[in-house]
């Protein structure tokens, strides 16, 4: 940021004195923008392989088509993604994402823990509605591949999931009992999250929507939780 001050003066007037950006600044600037053009970037070729995806399917499309839509050359592509499969992955984090800014922004006034549930998997339900059921079950098989590789090799973290917010908050605010295992309960919630959505894309559901579906699951997960935190801590 570029800061005047009146410090000198010249005939008689005050003279602006121009305070220029230390070294510091101009880093943080340049990192901050490099940033937010990666984020776009990879933006731009999740969008460009989505909607070649929803046209052409997801198994002849070819990294040079997606390259070719989104703009870019390959070797950006592969800047960002060593594997066309790791473009379907990205696709399952922006939808986990979107949940979690969906819960995050109902917990900020009263909720109620099965209607934050219900609205955020409304929401995904929507997303997935826009894709090919193919291809939802292709995005949720990666994840999996994805978490195997992580388990397996121990390079790099399994993504954040949906829930733990949710489920911290509820335990701080009483609505969990204290002895809840957050992260596990999390971690079970997100299972059934993409079990339910592989069902729903292969038809298992008939005419029930996903939502409502695994909304009841997971509050009947929910529940067994409580009650075994509950009975564990009497006498």
């Amino acid at each position: 940021m570029t800061l005047v001050s009146f410090a000198g003066s010249r005939y008689g007037r005050p003279m602006p004195m121009i305070e220029r950006d230390t070294p510091v600044d101009q880093g943080q600037r340049r990192a901050t923008f490099q940033r937010a053009k990666s984020h776009e970037t990879k933006r731009t070729l999740v969008q460009g392989a989505m909607a070649l995806w929803r046209t052409k399917g997801y198994a002849t499309t070819t990294v040079a088509e997606i390259c070719a839509a989104a703009g870019v050359s390959k070797a950006l592509f592969y800047f960002y993604f060593p594997r066309k499969e790791d473009v379907l992955f990205e696709v399952g984090v922006m939808s986990t994402q979107a949940a979690q800014r969906d819960i995050r922004a109902q917990l900020a006034g009263p909720y109620e823990i099965g209607e934050v549930i219900s609205t955020a998997l409304r929401t995904l339900e929507k997303s997935m509605r826009r894709n090919p059921r193919e291809l939802v079950i292709e995005t949720i098989l990666e994840g999996y591949r994805h978490e195997h590789r992580i388990l397996a090799t121990g390079a790099g973290d399994v993504d954040a999931d949906m829930f733990t917010e949710l489920f911290s908050r509820a335990r701080s605010d009483g609505v969990l009992d204290a002895g809840v295992d957050t992260a596990h309960l999390a971690h079970l919630a997100s299972t059934m999250v993409s079990e339910g959505a592989r069902h729903w894309a292969a038809g298992s559901f008939g005419d029930r929507a996903f939502s409502d579906v695994v909304t009841e699951d997971v509050m009947t997960l929910i529940a067994g939780a409580n009650a075994r935190a509950t009975s564990t801590r009497r006498p």
